[in-house]
Order: C-alpha cells, then sequence, then structure tokens
C-alpha cells in the first residue's frame, strides 16, 4: 500500500515537473499543447473512490495552476475529469474484465482504452480551454485548439502506453 502511494507521488511529481517545464511550451503551429498531466488521474485504479480520485486531481491541477499562473483552470478541469472518470470506466470497460483494474491497454484492450482515452482527454481539453478562452467569440480557433490538444495529448499518452506495455 505504502509503495503504490510513493509511485503515484513519483508520478505526480514527475508528470509536474515535465508539465510546467517543458510541456506548456511546447505550441505546434499555435494551437496544439499537450497536457500529459491528466495522465495520473486517468491511470489511478477502477475501485479508487471518487472523493480520493478528486483530492488527488485538485492537488495536481493545483500544483500544474501555481507553476503556470493559471488561476485554477487546470484544478477545475482536472477535477470535473476525476469526478466523470468512474462513469468513463463503467462506459467502456470490458464487462469480463477484473473487478479493480488500472486502465491500460493489457487491461482492457487497445480499442476501450482508447475510447475511455479520446472521451477523457477531449472532456477535460473541453473544459480546461473554454475556460481559458472564457468566450465563445472565437468558437472556430476553440473548437481547433481543443481538438489538435487533444490528439497530441492522445498520441503521447497512447505513446507511454505502448513503451509501458513491454
Amino acid at each position: 500500500m505504502v509503495l503504490n502511494y510513493l509511485h503515484k507521488i513519483g508520478w505526480f511529481i514527475g508528470l509536474v515537473l515535465l508539465q510546467v517545464l517543458i510541456l506548456n511550451n511546447v505550441h505546434i503551429a499555435g494551437y496544439a499543447t499537450p497536457f500529459l498531466y491528466i495522465y495520473l488521474i486517468l491511470k489511478f485504479e477502477s475501485e479508487t473512490p471518487r472523493n480520493t480520485l478528486m483530492l488527488w486531481a485538485f492537488f495536481l491541477g493545483l500544483t500544474v495552476d501555481i507553476f503556470s499562473d493559471t488561476p485554477g483552470m487546470n484544478a477545475a478541469a482536472t477535477v470535473a475529469l476525476a469526478f466523470l472518470r468512474p462513469t468513463f470506466l463503467r462506459l467502456f470497460v470490458p464487462r469480463d474484465a477484473f473487478e479493480n483494474i488500472v486502465p491500460s491497454i493489457k487491461s482492457m484492450g487497445i480499442i476501450p482504452f482508447l475510447k475511455y482515452l479520446v472521451v477523457s482527454v477531449f472532456i477535460h481539453h473541453a473544459i480546461l480551454l473554454t475556460i481559458e478562452f472564457f468566450s465563445f467569440a472565437h468558437i472556430g480557433t476553440l473548437l481547433l485548439r481543443i481538438v489538435a490538444s487533444a490528439l497530441l495529448t492522445i498520441t503521447c499518452i497512447m505513446a507511454i502506453e505502448g513503451v509501458k506495455k513491454k
């Protein structure tokens, strides 16, 4: 149990550092920015209580907000993702899967995991970038940023999953 929490704290620190030092400065074509820090929330065990998950998500988002100078935007989007995550898992985890799984390609299969990942990332990015824009005046640009950033984040997470699978 203690090792599990130490492992999560290691991922927490590593993903926050990666996000704030490197990924926040990546803006492909001015639209796509990967938000890889949400990988921690997506990888919690399926039986993790919602309150615990939302607490981890809040501190993860708040830490990114503090270092990125974005007042509460990442925390709000990450807590919303943590709130909706159990619903997404019920939708996409195969019925014959284990009771308490860690969502991954190995445990869920590639198609269910990809569906879970795509929906989760798009919801997170839609909330985060809508809060950032705070206007629907340029909805085309907003939608382009959501799609581009989500595709880049999904690609990065699938790459990590591919490396971890071996």
